[in-house]
């Protein structure tokens, strides 16, 4: 039976109560669907800190450090990444805070996105600075960066990284497919960027709202990992009238997965696969 990785994203920087009603927001709901996902088959987790009162986005190591420190006490060996995005606030100090925590709340992984982009209703900027700032740090405190592409020339860019000696391998990637103003969710651009990437690298795919499932499906189809949380997406049909919780999106995903003949990968599978310490 081939072995997967299954990147659990259960809340994002966007989603919001209103929007969807699952939405876990403080680190105990947070960790409620991180334990849930784990008793499924997750093996990875990618998390957005939230401000407990408010419920808003936070770049602040505080709320991070309390996050990943109930995740780790209750699962070692689970691989744990954080958001470095720019979307709520373009300063390098915020984006990199969260790579200054010590000890058991230190993230094996940080999100390092390789350009701009827009969204519909904003932009995600990421300078060519910026990039390589947060890539170099990433390198300094020995936290793996999951390089999130939403087009094939974001792969490029990647590897002109590497040849700069600024990323190093093994390499991971999160391609996100369905932007309104990026690669389409559909066979042929997943081919292009799968092709492009570098050699040995590890990737999952994910799309952008109903985009979710069949990039999914495609990912396992095609040897590589699954991306699948409310981050992404917040519905479990596609006409958008039933809200979903985290725990339906991966139990759809991981019953599909079974017929396929795939599993995921245990947490120190991964952590082998990407090299990360036990």
């Amino acid at each position: 039976m081939r072995k997967f990785l299954l990147n659990f994203t259960p809340n994002g920087m966007i989603p919001s109560r209103e929007m969807n009603p699952h939405v876990p927001i403080t680190p105990d709901e947070i960790l409620r669907d991180v334990r849930d996902a784990v008793a499924l088959g997750a093996n990875m987790v990618h998390v957005h800190a939230r401000d407990p009162e408010t419920g808003h986005p936070t770049h602040r190591k505080e709320v991070y450090g309390s996050i990943i420190r109930s995740i780790r006490s209750a699962f070692p060996d689970l691989v744990i990444g954080v958001s470095t995005s720019g979307r709520h606030w373009p300063e390098f100090e915020k984006r990199a805070e969260v790579l200054n925590l010590e000890g058991i709340e230190k993230p094996d992984m940080a999100s390092l996105t390789l350009g701009s982009l827009n969204f519909n209703t904003g932009a995600s900027v990421n300078s060519p600075d910026m990039i390589q700032s947060l890539a170099r740090r990433m390198h300094e405190r020995g936290i793996t960066p999951e390089l999130e592409v939403f087009d094939a020339g974001m792969i490029n860019y990647a590897k002109y990284l590497e040849r700069k000696g600024i990323l190093k391998p093994p390499f991971y990637f999160n391609l996100i497919l369905g932007n309104i103003a990026c690669a389409q969710a559909d066979p042929l651009h997943l081919g292009v960027m799968i092709r492009d990437l570098p050699s040995g690298s590890l990737w999952s795919a994910g799309g952008v709202g109903r985009a979710q499932l069949p990039m999914n499906v495609m990912a396992l189809a095609s040897g590589g990992g699954v991306r699948i949380g409310l981050e992404d997406n917040l519905w479990i049909d596609d006409a958008r009238s039933q809200p979903a919780s985290n725990r339906e999106l991966l139990v759809r995903i991981l019953e599909i997965a079974s017929r396929m003949g795939l599993a995921p990968c245990t947490h120190r599978e991964a952590r082998a696969l990407l090299g990360l310490p036990s």
